[in-house]
């Protein structure tokens, strides 16, 4: 009998949190069958002898352990790392897990309970930071994001709506997205795949619970993406996704941002931005923003205006949770509805 449930864990030199990673799978509390897949990365410290030494407590409380791994040189990457897990694992629902981190008790049993209610839907969780003051706004984010906002929020800078160690889905769904990308370091593996299940027609589901002690430190793999490779992407899906739906669009940020999205966008995205608007006075005077490297002649001159004379529908490249709530503030004020009206991508 395949398990109702693999716990799916990557591991690549994880030494120092991985006793404490471990002990929380033994400490979960979900009463169907649970099996742990393990697939150590060429890890070159004790992960291997500690995974080892938990095989026995877990397999002696029930819990199958599955353990595969290379020893070459140099790791093959977290997508690789991922998959050979999934794949030397069977359980019905897969729980993906980061060797740094530590899953509360009931983590298993509350996410399994919802996705049997939503097959084609990555359920997360909401988590507690450790340290706690590392990436506050960010957490924030990630807890307090409405079930709307889930499927609206996906154009950001901060990548998936519901992190990657939370995503807890069916077998057959993870099937039928992925694999996950095995281009190794630089590649934003768990974004890609995101994309893809929301463009399937996936759901996105998150426990209001903290069902997870997510770690920062500057060592995580997260670090070694370029904001430029996941910029690119990001435009890409804003003008799959988004744009289609719109006949003219304005960009909110007269600024840098604002500008560097304009010139981003492909030739006939661009001809839909019909104005930039802002607060800022002293860019709301120059007029008007003229893209010198277009190849179109006359150059095109995009109007500049206040964001209360601009028209919807906007693309939001203001970053949110900045200005003490002056932004936000702004944005209430034209009672317009996200996903419809307005769209973040900042």
């Amino acid at each position: 009998m395949p398990a109702h449930v693999s716990i799916i864990l990557p591991v690549h030199n994880a030494e120092p949190w991985l006793d404490e990673c471990l002990r929380s799978v033994l400490q979960q509390d979900f009463e169907g069958t649970m099996e742990l897949s393990v697939f150590n990365d060429a890890s070159k410290d004790k992960s291997g002898a500690i995974i080892e030494k938990w095989r026995v407590k877990l397999e002696d409380s029930g819990v199958h352990v599955i353990t595969g791994g290379h020893d070459s040189l140099s790791p093959r990457g977290v997508g690789y790392a991922k998959n050979q897990a999934v794949a030397q694992s069977s359980g019905s629902y897969l729980c993906f897990l980061d060797s740094d981190d530590v899953m509360m008790p009931q983590r298993v049993r509350l996410q399994h309970q919802a996705a049997v209610q939503h097959p084609s839907s990555i359920v997360g969780c909401r988590v507690r930071r450790d340290p706690p003051n590392s990436t506050e706004r960010y957490t924030r984010w990630i807890n307090q994001l409405t079930p709307e906002q889930l499927l609206t929020q996906v154009f950001t800078a901060n990548g998936p709506t519901v992190i990657m160690p939370t995503w807890f889905c069916s077998r057959a769904w993870f099937s039928h997205v992925g694999p996950f990308d095995e281009g190794g370091q630089g590649v934003p593996e768990d974004l890609l795949f995101f994309y893809e299940h929301l463009r399937k027609g996936g759901g996105v589901i998150r426990v209001d619970q903290s069902l997870l002690l997510y770690r920062y430190h500057p060592r995580a793999a997260t670090h070694s993406v370029l904001e430029t490779t996941i910029w690119t992407h990001r435009v890409r899906f804003l003008e799959e996704q988004a744009l289609p739906r719109w006949a003219a669009f304005t960009i909110w940020n007269a600024g840098k941002q604002g500008r560097r999205l304009y010139r981003s966008l492909t030739a006939a995205s661009q001809r839909k931005v019909v104005a930039f608007c802002d607060v800022d006075e002293n860019k709301i005077r120059k007029g008007f923003y003229c893209h010198e490297d277009s190849q179109e002649r006359p150059k095109p001159r995009i109007p500049i205006l206040h964001f209360r004379a601009a028209r919807p529908p906007f693309v939001i490249c203001v970053k949110l949770d900045l200005t003490g709530g002056a932004f936000e503030d702004n944005l209430r004020s034209l009672h317009l509805q996200e996903g419809q009206d307005f769209l973040h991508f900042s």
